[in-house]
């Protein structure tokens, strides 16, 4: 056997806590990779509901790699959370309309951060908060209730409000050479054979296998 199927909603059996969430999210803007789950026990598989401000008119992604794991009530912040902020008022008196709607402000005119992207392997702590636009490296960790306002470098842990980096998982060489290895993207059957060294310490070892 070579793991669970990343077909499989619910990989744990009798523990539908944990869903692999590529599964059972339907927004074509939100891609998702194979093996990541989000856990919670109000019903891991309405991860959508933790895609906050996500409007189809603005085309913005929210993209998860491989092997992410997330934590219960973590959560992202679309682009469609912004408003206007050039003028007097931040308050979005057009979408209420009956008279307002003349004042509906251009796309441009409204703050765009672009497409949210985590990595892969990235661990997303209990109630994280990630915000527009913000890169999350490969092998990350956000910390329980981080505020994630800003890129995060691989391999790195960050937490706090706003977060930052606290430390390096591993030195600078040695995330270099994971990050060549992309061990993610290879094949379940060499995966499973080497599962003692992704999970162990040698590099060397991941480096060499078969």
């Amino acid at each position: 056997m070579n793991g669970p199927s990343p077909d499989d909603a619910h990989p744990m059996k009798g523990f539908p806590r944990v869903c692999y969430i590529k599964n059972t999210v339907k927004n074509p803007n939100i891609v998702i990779g194979d093996y990541t789950y989000y856990d919670d026990p109000a019903g891991a598989e309405d991860f959508e509901k933790n895609v906050l401000y996500h409007y189809d008119f603005l085309g913005d992604k929210l993209i998860l790699g491989k092997f992410c794991a997330i934590a219960t009530g973590a959560k992202f912040i679309m682009n469609g959370a912004n408003h206007k902020i050039s003028g007097l008022s931040t308050y979005p008196f057009p979408i209420f309309a009956q008279g307002w709607e003349k004042a509906l402000p251009s796309l441009e005119d409204v703050p765009f951060k672009g497409d949210t992207v985590v990595g892969n392997d990235v661990w997303i702590g209990y109630e994280a908060l990630v915000m527009p636009g913000v890169h999350i490296g490969n092998g990350a960790i956000v910390a329980t209730r981080a505020l994630v306002t800003k890129d995060v470098p691989a391999y790195a842990l960050v937490g706090g409000n706003p977060a930052r980096v606290l430390r390096l998982r591993f030195p600078e060489e040695t995330i270099a050479r994971l990050e060549a290895l992309a061990w993610w993207d290879w094949p379940a059957d060499k995966i499973t054979r080497n599962l003692e060294a992704i999970m162990g310490g040698d590099v060397e070892r991941l480096e060499n296998a078969r």
